[in-house]
């Protein structure tokens, strides 16, 4: 699969319409559901086919999973919002959920994709039976830094990158500061997302006409102690520190915490053989329903 090919997947993918907008996804695999949240990076190359590429293939050998690509993401449709983030997504993951007769799932998510997966559970717990998260906030805005300087690297460098013209050098930059390892930067994958943010720039037009109202989600916490959850987070995340691990971690006393070492901020990229193992080690866990 060429790198163009690879932020969109394989052209099977699905789309459904979410409040006049196409919200694209895909469907792969057999057996329990498995919904599968994208993470954050460069708009709009970031997709759910590129988070999660090196292990959806494990993953769909026991379970159905659904990437879904969030509005202004991938081959979803320019959105302007006016609203937290993350219920916006929310939104339309429930929508797919809705349309393929899923009425429950664990919810797998990488970055934004975790702060989304906590934002249902919190919504509508009956509807999330686990959660997979890490990278990730408790909510919109983010959460307040203990010790890390705050914004991050990485949302200074998102900035730079979207508030200006398509650069290749802004968006080899930020995703530099994503990964861990710089070699996973290739000229080809900072091509691809260039070529489809200059393809594509109503993408980038409507995230800057939109504004993601900050919103606090760390006192609810608690009342999702029930909830299994696996927070799987990079030792060397510079986006989100892992001392924010540590914090989803006093809210929910009952989540796990694996800490990835030579990883940042997308584990399923940097360490696809770990993550996917504790995750199916996880998910096997879960009883049958």
């Amino acid at each position: 699969m060429t790198v163009h090919a690879l932020l969109g997947g394989p052209t099977t993918g699905r789309t459904l319409d979410v409040d006049g907008a196409r919200v694209h996804y895909h469907d792969v695999g057999d057996g329990p559901a498995l919904i599968m949240l994208q993470a954050f990076g460069p708009l709009p190359g970031t997709t759910a086919w590129l988070t999660y590429h090196r292990i959806v293939d494990d993953l769909a050998a026991a379970h159905r999973c659904i990437l879904i690509d969030y509005p202004n993401f991938g081959r979803s449709e320019p959105t302007v919002f006016n609203e937290p983030v993350h219920d916006l997504y929310a939104r339309n993951t429930f929508a797919v959920m809705d349309a393929l007769g899923i009425p429950s799932a664990p919810v797998m998510g990488v970055s934004t994709g975790g702060t989304v997966a906590l934002t249902m559970a919190l919504i509508a717990p009956e509807r999330v039976r686990a959660l997979v998260i890490g990278s990730c906030e408790a909510s919109t805005g983010g959460d307040p830094y203990l010790l890390a300087p705050f914004p991050s690297e990485v949302h200074r460098l998102f900035e730079d990158c979207q508030s200006n013209p398509p650069d290749p050098d802004r968006i080899r930059r930020l995703l530099t500061a994503i990964v861990h390892d710089p070699a996973l930067v290739t000229d080809e994958l900072v091509t691809a997302m260039h070529d489809l943010r200059v393809s594509e720039p109503e993408h980038a037009l409507a995230w800057s006409r939109s504004r993601s109202v900050p919103h606090t989600n760390l006192a609810a916490l608690t009342t999702l102690a029930d909830v299994p959850t696996l927070v799987l987070h990079g030792r060397h995340d510079r986006m989100v520190p892992l001392e924010q691990a540590l914090r989803l971690l006093s809210h929910l006393p009952s989540a796990d915490l694996v800490v990835l070492n030579e990883c940042g901020h997308w584990p399923t990229v940097e360490r696809p053989n770990t993550y996917v193992k504790q995750a199916l080690t996880f998910l096997n866990t879960l009883p049958l329903h």
